[in-house]
């Protein structure tokens, strides 16, 4: 099975890197049209800044790339926030396959500290990424922006109000929290995302 991770401007590709090989994947980090087109499944990391990664993401026109790759597509943390309709952070226009707006989280009291950082539980996951999933697990997050949840929601978290944890629409799956830092339970989401169909 051929793996490509995307190489941009955005943190956090060695770390996906490092998880697959644990997985006994190797995978080819690249940017380059043919070999992402041509692998059997695409991961879309990231950790950075929205407007910023946009900017580059048109500029070297992998925003159209990416929005027409029709494998299984994971994007992780900023590249699931980057995979829908616009970001407040820069207040940017994204990639807009699904239908969802990015929010600033806001502060509720003085307990509610942002980013939120940290494990915590996944509810009500379903679809093929948490395949075999019969209890509450936890995973890792680190993030100040989140999706509302909607339609395309796949797996819900709390913190100061329940949000998206995961996405999926089509070939599309999505991750807030990072897998590849959530121990057992993100090796066998990646694993699942390897099995998909």
């Amino acid at each position: 099975m051929e793996v490509a991770i995307v190489k941009y401007n955005a943190g956090n590709i060695r770390s996906v890197d490092y998880a697959l090989r644990r997985l006994g994947i190797e995978a080819e980090i690249t940017s380059d049209e043919a070999a992402l087109r041509r692998a059997d499944r695409v991961i879309f990391p990231g950790v950075g800044e929205a407007e910023t990664t946009m900017r580059f993401l048109r500029s070297t026109g992998m925003d159209i790339l990416i929005k027409s790759l029709v494998q299984p597509v994971l994007g992780i943390c900023l590249g699931m926030q980057l995979l829908c309709r616009h970001s407040e952070e820069g207040n940017v226009d994204c990639l807009g396959i699904f239908d969802a707006d990015v929010r600033r989280f806001v502060p509720r009291c003085h307990e509610d500290k942002v980013p939120h950082m940290g494990w915590n539980t996944l509810l009500d996951p379903k679809g093929g990424l948490f395949a075999g999933f019969t209890q509450e697990e936890y995973v890792y997050f680190v993030h100040s922006y989140y999706v509302p949840l909607n339609p395309y929601t796949s797996a819900v978290t709390d913190y100061i109000r329940p949000f998206s944890a995961a996405l999926q629409k089509d070939n599309f799956y999505a991750t807030q929290f990072h897998p590849e830092k959530s121990g057992s339970v993100g090796e066998r989401i990646l694993r699942n995302f390897l099995d998909l169909p």
